[in-house]
């Protein structure tokens, strides 16, 4: 990834040249400092799938979006950098829909 030298935006490849796409300034492939950014990997969210796991889950009132129902099991998972909150996770104790909530 490149950035463009006047406005610091990130710069397109356009054949052998890079373009930026805000302000329009043009410069050849090998010109200026490049930054490689590393992709995230997708991961899987751990949801509890085992329902003698689930049963010793302790509950909250809190309304379903499925059935209405306003009683849930809970657990709280972090998901996200450490720095950030964990997130809460809910399983209607009726229908088994599980849904989250961020904090």
């Amino acid at each position: 990834m490149q950035f463009c030298p006047k406005c610091k935006s990130i710069m397109i490849s356009d054949s052998e040249n890079l373009k930026c796409r805000k302000c329009g300034y043009e410069m050849k492939g090998g010109e200026g400092n490049i930054v490689t950014v590393e992709k995230r990997r997708e991961r899987e969210i751990p949801v509890i799938e085992d329902s003698d796991s689930v049963a010793t889950l302790p509950t909250t009132d809190t309304k379903c979006p499925r059935c209405g129902n306003r009683k849930a099991y809970w657990w709280m998972r972090q998901l996200r950098a450490a720095d950030e909150s964990e997130v809460r996770f809910f399983r209607c104790t009726k229908c088994g829909k599980t849904w989250r909530e961020y904090n």
